[in-house]
């Protein structure tokens, strides 16, 4: 897997309001697949604003 430029990623407090989600949403949707986590064990998670912006379109419909 690459990973997206650093000035795509966002943390989970930020993912969630770009979707208009609970933070917990975010985690939920990760452990199901739905989206991908970036970052490393012990460190917080960040999340591709790209792949956000194309779930909360679809959500939108």
């Amino acid at each position: 897997m690459i990973k997206p430029p650093r000035h795509r990623l966002v943390p989970t407090n930020v993912a969630a309001l770009a979707v208009g989600v609970k933070e917990a949403t975010i985690r939920k949707w990760v452990s199901r697949g739905k989206i991908t986590r970036y970052g490393t064990p012990g460190c917080r998670s960040e999340f591709d604003i790209e792949e956000l912006t194309r779930i909360a379109l679809q959500r939108q419909l």
